[in-house]
């Protein structure tokens, strides 16, 4: 019998060892894959291409700031910018008025007058010719670019082929870089979406083409063309090559006001209801180097200025080396003031008579003194000082104007926009006064010190302190008080120039003290007979001089007096004692 030999075990052995080289084969190719896929996803750049500006066919740069509204009307290889645009990045007082359906523009000198669908505008009132007009495009006015290169202290550049407009700040100063490579073998270098290989791709940049550096972020450049296409690059593939300068064109030579040598000035209102007064009447005024007289009211709605001028009294003044200027109205008529304010051949009517005012009575200024306004005239009230401020500046005449202290109050106070007034006008006058008004429910300061201190910060929050004159009062109140029958208390006022106080006093031997919350002398009074008591916070040459030190405290430009004829000689001296401290 022969011998019988199993071979089973060994085919076994060999059809595992095959599976097993299958499984390495499976797995070396699974890591390959894995690292490939690890590759692409990582480190293998993204060549997706996109647009820089989707859905967004005239984009728009200021500087380094991409405009996020509406973009400019092209036509024709013209181009039209969106008021609502120059409103905000380049001029906030470019102003639309509907009363003559156009636009105007204005600057330190000048008055633009662009009206609606016409190619004939009006610089200073002289015709100025346009290209192109004014266009109004889903009722928005739209301003022809050449207009804003000749206006505005800007560059504009608009890029046909990429639809982009940018613009830049005179004066503007930007990195540069250029970019690396072989312009024989290179394709370019990419410009992307965002810092990272895998962002997709805007366009490839040219070996030798300069680019913007706008800045940095993660390690990656971010750039803009000279086409105005934005985006990242790596810092590998360009060098900074330098940095450019915005070339400054002609500015507008800067308007100096009148202001006195070596000192500030001094203002006093003359107050004049029907007659000037007799100027052979006035007393000395000491260091007094400017008269405001209350001459001119505008009294209707069409914008009639109302006229007690006197050509006297100014060559009295001039004599005497004071400047005039005249104090022009409002009448604190509101509905008046808007009627006369919305209409732009009104504003030009006014300013017309002014001019005329200032040649007859041969006045060296204007004090605008306009209260009692409502706060939708704001914007129209400080565009009625940009168009007349021109035309008075060209007469060498001071502009000046009247302002309250901040309070949440809209006709008294929020109606002033401080900060465009101040950049307009010459001077602002801060009337720190009336703290406690004629029909105040309780007796009080016309203007505690510390209110008056208060006060003034917040104006020069938004004026420089060089164009502030501190308006000071020269009069004070006396208050009554009363029980009523229905036991409330009945408050009463009358207004007391200095003397008119002292009088008072002295008739019933009163002696002031010193309040320390005021800042003031203070009397109380009650009457035997009545009850009545009679509170009076005193205005004095030691409450002037207090105020007078605010003006060197702060660098103001001066100091404004309501009233001459409610002080006493020795208030003219406080001030002066102060100064010269």
């Amino acid at each position: 019998m022969g011998t019988v030999i199993n071979l089973e075990p060994r085919r076994s052995r060999k059809r595992r060892f095959n599976l097993f080289l299958w499984l390495l084969l499976l797995f070396f190719i699974s890591i390959i894959i894995a690292a490939g896929y690890l590759y692409y996803f990582f480190y293998w750049p993204n060549s997706q291409k996109i647009s820089p500006y989707p859905n967004r066919p005239h984009p728009i740069w200021v500087g380094d700031t991409l405009w996020e509204g509406k973009g400019p009307y092209v036509k024709d290889g013209k181009v039209w910018l969106p008021y609502s645009f120059i409103r905000e990045k380049i001029d906030p007082y470019l102003y639309w008025d509907e009363s003559i359906d156009s636009l105007i523009l204005t600057t330190e000198k000048k008055v633009l007058r662009l009206p609606n669908q016409q190619v004939t505008a009006f610089l200073n009132e002289k015709t100025f010719p346009l290209t192109f007009p004014v266009e109004k495009i889903d009722g928005e006015p739209f301003l022809p670019m050449e207009v804003a290169e000749k206006f505005y202290p800007y560059s504009f550049s608009y890029q046909p082929e990429t639809g982009v407009l940018l613009i830049k700040p005179w004066g503007y100063v930007v990195q540069t870089g250029t970019i690396l490579g072989n312009p024989e073998k290179d394709k370019g270098k990419p410009l992307r979406s965002g810092p990272s290989i895998k962002e997709p791709l805007y366009l490839l940049l040219s070996p030798g083409e300069k680019v913007e550096i706008l800045g940095e972020k993660k390690g990656w450049y971010e750039v803009r063309t000279g086409k105005g296409i934005a985006g990242y690059m790596e810092k590998k593939d360009l060098f900074l090559s330098g940095m450019e300068k915005v070339q400054e064109g002609e500015r507008e030579e800067d308007y100096r006001p009148w202001n006195p040598v070596g000192k500030p000035i001094l203002l006093t209102w003359e107050h004049v209801v029907r007659n000037t007064p007799d100027p052979s009447t006035i007393g000395n005024l000491a260091g007094v180097n400017v008269v405001a007289p209350t001459w001119f009211e505008i009294i209707d709605e069409k914008g009639t200025i109302q006229n007690l001028g006197d050509l006297t009294y100014s060559k009295w003044a001039h004599e005497r080396g004071y400047q005039v200027w005249g104090l022009i109205s409002n009448g604190f008529d509101p509905d008046r003031t808007q009627a006369f304010l919305s209409n732009f051949e009104t504003r030009q009517r006014i300013l017309r008579q002014m001019l005329q005012l200032a040649s007859i009575y041969d006045l060296d200024g204007f004090n605008i003194d306009f209260e009692n306004v409502y706060l939708k005239d704001r914007e129209v009230l400080v565009q009625f000082i940009r168009e007349i401020t021109p035309y008075l500046h060209e007469q060498n005449l001071t502009v000046s104007i009247d302002v309250t202290i901040k309070s949440e109050s809209e006709t008294w106070s929020k109606f002033y926009d401080r900060k465009a007034l101040g950049e307009t006008a010459d001077y602002v006058v801060v009337m720190t006064y009336d703290e406690h008004w004629a029909g105040s429910p309780i007796a009080g300061s016309v203007a505690s010190l510390p209110w008056v201190e208060m006060g003034l910060k917040g104006v020069l929050e938004e004026v420089p302190s060089e164009k502030v004159l501190l308006g000071v009062p020269f009069y004070t109140r006396l208050w009554s008080e009363t029980k009523g029958t229905d036991g409330k208390l009945v408050v009463k006022q009358r207004a007391f120039s200095m003397e008119q106080a002292e009088n008072w006093m002295k008739e019933r031997k009163l002696t002031p003290a010193y309040d320390e919350a005021s800042g003031q002398q203070y009397v109380e009074y009650k009457d035997p007979m009545t009850g009545t008591v009679y509170k009076m916070w005193l205005e004095d040459a030691g409450s002037i001089k207090k105020r007078a030190e605010l003006v060197k405290k702060y660098n103001l430009a001066g100091l404004a007096a309501w009233r001459r004829g409610f002080e006493k000689p020795e208030a003219w001296a406080a001030i002066q004692e102060a100064w010269a401290r």
